[in-house]
């Protein structure tokens, strides 16, 4: 579309008169073809914008450890110089050494030969201990930042995200980043090095030789090239599978219960198997072409090796070259070979790692939900007035799931939300949470606008008890002491007894430090509501959502929770979603919201003489 649009401005930018007059199919292919053009650049275009430049990269990751990779690159330098002794005392041994019988000269040489041996063998430890170390730090703090990221970034991008795939963007992605800062980067610019220092001792021993071997190393670097080329893309794409599968096969493990209740291990098996298999071909391909780089080194050198033997053994024969220099050239120009198929393994190493730089930096890069340019208001005291006005919210453009939406929650009040499933109750509550900012319209706190407020300032006045609340793997008390882990044992215990936990952990053996498992999968429903209610005591907001807070609770548990809850309320703005409505009659006001709008308020009795759809909902639970 985009595309179309800029042919039409270029025809009206020029004088098109002269090609419509030409006919009109003529100016049909003028304009297909030019349209097609377009969107092939726009394509390109696009696709460069995803990939990290290496720029980037090296100002980002490589520059700021510059001494560091310095250091490494002199050790390189040094062992690939120590290496050279070798083929040149060879040469010294066959065609000086051996025809003398000198002793002395022997003896001499193998103490240089062992010294290089040994100064190889210090810096390539050197080497190992300096880069790889400082490549698996690289790795961890990369992750920590990855991770910080993404606790900085709105709920909504969770709510299009697998958290499996997040979890293969903390912890694999950045891997590759040990290639730019590890032993990988510098071997590629030392390899460089010692493969031109050694180009120009062989064209010193023969130049057409070296001449004969050089032509099948370049046409191996364009191969390269174009392999690399074809492979980035590739590994692209992988980190991605990689992130569903993962991501597929959390929910699955997860959701392992639900699963096993209907039946389903077969088609989450094949769910997973059709994952995989993408995963395989996708593997596959990068296989190919890494065998095409491997293949190709094979057989270029090969042909190199045969060349140099002809022209070595003719040389030789006719006299203008020495035994000895012809074996101290081949062992150099296997020492010039060797980092150049090195750079190929080192290369595919380097495709892959900015393959997840790509992923990496486009997580970096989001914007986040708490923008210090925007959300300049930082609160000390909160007095808890809230305000709705004309507020509307959609999830998706154009499908509003709230419309002008407009009241008023005074400081300490109880506002219960009501209505039936999907009428926008806890798009309100979440909108109140600042997990979701209006699309239109106004949201006060204490008179600021909440968009303006910076959230963490906001947030440690908040407590939320969801209906499906998280607990974390790990004791009571540790699921307790969440939003407050420095909080004294008397606090603790007021919690712990305010919410009722301590009627049911009384009776285990470890009490408060009893393990839950994952999400508390070791407790009843009832059971863990309380502990989510106690740690939103423990926590003493001055705002308070309770989203079906007594919803997983028997009679028995509710009235417990119920006194604790009108505890909890006391002084505090509250926002109650409900659909026992029998939890929610002493409320300040209740609104009732239906397909997004507040058809009714008021407070219980009046709704109830009103007889409009309050009346109806708690009428229809009274009967049953």
């Amino acid at each position: 579309m985009l595309a179309i649009v800029t042919v039409i401005l270029e025809l009206i930018k020029y004088n098109i008169e002269p090609l419509i007059k030409l006919n009109l199919s003529t100016f049909s292919v003028f304009l297909a073809v030019r349209i097609y053009w377009l969107d092939i650049r726009q394509k390109e275009h696009m696709e460069k914008k995803k990939k990290v430049s290496f720029s980037w990269a090296f100002k980002e990751y490589i520059w700021p450890r510059k001494k560091m990779l310095a250091v490494g690159l002199v050790l390189i330098i040094i062992r690939s110089a120590a290496g050279l002794v070798v083929p040149g005392a060879t040469q010294v041994l066959i065609d000086d050494v051996v025809p003398s019988k000198d002793m002395q000269m022997l003896w001499g040489l193998l103490f240089v030969v062992a010294g290089s041996i040994l100064v190889q063998a210090i810096t390539s430890f050197s080497l190992t201990r300096l880069l790889s170390v400082q490549a698996h730090l690289m790795i961890s703090q990369m992750r920590v930042e990855v991770q910080n990221k993404l606790m900085r970034l709105p709920i909504s991008f969770f709510d299009n995200n697998k958290s499996g795939g997040l979890v293969s963007r903390v912890m694999s992605d950045v891997e590759g980043v040990k290639n730019l800062v590890g032993t990988g980067f510098v071997q590629l610019i030392g390899g460089t090095i010692t493969a031109v220092a050694t180009i120009f001792i062989l064209i010193s021993i023969d130049p057409i030789m070296t001449i004969s071997a050089l032509i099948p190393v370049i046409i191996f670097a364009v191969v390269m090239l174009k392999a690399f080329g074809f492979v980035r893309p590739i590994f692209r794409d992988r980190g991605k599978l990689n992130a569903e599968v993962k991501g597929r096969l959390t929910e699955t493990l997860g959701g392992v219960r639900v699963i096993k209740a209907f039946n389903a291990e077969d088609q989450e098996n094949k769910n997973f198997e059709k994952g995989v298999d993408s995963l395989y071909r996708n593997v596959k391909k990068s296989l190919t072409a890494t065998a095409l780089i491997q293949s190709s080194s094979v057989f270029l050198i090969g042909i190199a090796s045969t060349g140099i033997m002809g022209i070595g053994g003719y040389f030789m024969m006719g006299g203008s070259l020495e035994p000895g220099e012809f074996i101290s050239f081949i062992m150099y120009l296997a020492f010039m070979i060797a980092p150049i198929v090195q750079m190929g393994n080192i290369g595919s190493q380097l495709t892959e790692a900015m393959a997840g730089l790509d992923r990496t930096q486009e997580l970096l890069t989001k914007e986040e939900e708490n923008d210090p340019t925007v959300r300049k208001i930082v609160i000390d005291k909160l007095k808890g007035d809230l305000e709705f006005k004309d507020v509307s919210f959609s999830y998706e453009d154009s499908k509003e799931v709230i419309h002008e939406i407009s009241f008023i929650a005074p400081a300490g009040s109880v506002t219960a939300l009501v209505g039936s499933s999907g009428s926008g109750k806890s798009t309100i509550a979440g909108l109140v949470a600042t997990f979701l900012n209006p699309d239109s319209g106004l949201i006060t706190l204490d008179g600021n606008d909440l968009t303006k407020i910076d959230l963490k300032s906001y947030r440690k006045h908040l407590g939320v008890v969801l209906q499906d609340d998280f607990l974390f793997e790990g004791t009571i008390r540790d699921n307790i002491l969440f939003p407050r882990p420095d909080a004294s044992e008397a606090k603790l215990l007021e919690a712990v007894e305010g919410a009722y936990v301590n009627e049911f952990t009384d009776r285990f053996d470890d009490g408060l430090d009893t393990l839950i498992g994952e999400r508390g999968v070791k407790l009843s429903g009832g059971q863990k509501q309380r502990i989510s209610i106690a740690r939103a005591l423990l926590a003493n907001p001055s705002v308070i959502i309770l989203d079906e807070a007594t919803s997983n609770l028997d009679t028995e548990s509710e009235s417990f929770i119920q006194k604790s809850l009108n505890v909890l309320m006391q002084g505090r703005t509250t926002f109650v979603i409900a659909h026992r409505l029998s939890t929610i009659r002493k409320a300040d006001q209740i609104l009732v919201v239906e397909e997004g709008r507040i058809s009714e308020r008021g407070i219980h009795d009046e709704l109830l003489e009103s007889k409009g759809r309050y009346h109806e909902l708690f009428t229809y639970q009274s009967r049953i």
